[in-house]
């Protein structure tokens, strides 16, 4: 077993980000956009509000909720896998937060930014660029900004530490929370020579926690890498299977229709329904094939019911 554990996870990321006050304001300064002078220096944890979208989903998001002392409010997440609506659901979280505070009596001119940080361990937008601002700007114009929301996408499979355009912290948060997992036997010198890095890692390494904390960790780690492989292998392995039976399928039909109209007609006609056939056949085969492996890893029965829709006496007979 390696001396550390992965930041990225929700015991680990909360460990560090939602225990430490120091820490989520560095992590805070280092990433959002804030002009001169209007750096947190201070916050409060606030509690989380979010409930995953379903079941297929709690594994691989983690959010940390905070507000400083002008009453900006910041929401921190980890994603460990992306989907489209990712964004709708990170707008809507923002929103909800921003319009809660008309709730309180606030008057419009009152109402305080909401920032919304989204870490995402997986590639989420085109391009080589790893960090993404949307503000709401004038088309044309974008330094005519209306402030109130204001989103950060970070994708790490992108960063690049040798960049010359980010600043020292925005390198070494990055660094902390790409280089340093299972894996990694001696931290890089120059992310211990940072006070605020070296305390992040002291915090994340194994001997801190323990024997039932760990098992906690480990469970919630499979759940997020079974959750990627249902997404993943779902789409691709349904696609490629769909595909293939569609071919065939739709052949046959094809000729069946008749003679006359023929080829033209009758197999354009036939393939378009074998291949939607055909994809439902390798979504079913990809759900049980899914639900077989979560089976033999462990998991528990209930768990596989939701995800799968499979019922509980199907699912042991597998």
């Amino acid at each position: 077993m390696g001396k550390y554990l992965d930041p990225k996870y929700d015991l680990t990321f909360k460990a560090v980000f939602a225990e430490h006050p120091d820490l989520i304001i560095s992590f805070l300064n280092a990433l959002l956009p804030f002009k001169e002078g209007a750096k947190v220096v201070d916050i409060e944890y606030l509690p989380p509000e979010l409930v995953p979208d379903s079941p297929l989903k709690k594994y691989s998001i983690v959010d940390v909720r905070c507000k400083d002392n002008q009453g900006r409010q910041f929401i921190v997440e980890m994603q460990m896998y992306w989907t489209d609506e990712f964004k709708q659901r990170v707008l809507f979280n923002a929103s909800k937060a921003y319009v809660k505070q008309a709730d309180k009596g606030y008057s419009y001119s009152s109402l305080q930014p909401v920032y919304s940080l989204s870490i995402v361990n997986d590639n989420a937008f085109s391009g080589t660029e790893h960090y993404h601002l949307f503000q709401m700007a004038e088309q044309g114009n974008p330094e005519r900004v209306i402030e109130g929301i204001e989103m950060v996408f970070v994708e790490l499979p992108k960063f690049v530490p040798q960049s010359p355009t980010i600043g020292r912290m925005h390198r070494l948060w990055l660094r902390f929370l790409t280089e340093i997992n299972e894996r990694t036997q001696d931290a890089p010198q120059e992310l211990l020579d940072d006070p605020e890095i070296s305390k992040a890692i002291s915090i994340v390494e194994r001997g801190a926690y323990s024997d039932e904390q760990l098992a906690t960790y480990d469970k919630y780690r499979d759940m997020a890498a079974t959750e990627k492989a249902l997404m993943d292998g779902s789409f691709n392995k349904g696609r490629e299977e769909g595909e293939a039976i569609g071919l065939i399928k739709g052949r046959e039909e094809g000729e069946a229709i008749g003679l006359e109209k023929g080829e033209a007609i009758g197999l354009e006609k036939g393939e378009a329904i074998g291949l939607e056939k055909g994809k439902e056949a390798g979504k079913l085969e990809e759900k049980i094939d899914n639900a077989r492996k979560m089976k033999e890893c462990g998991v528990d029965i209930n768990i596989i019911s939701t995800v799968t829709g499979f019922s509980v006496g199907e699912i042991e007979k597998l």
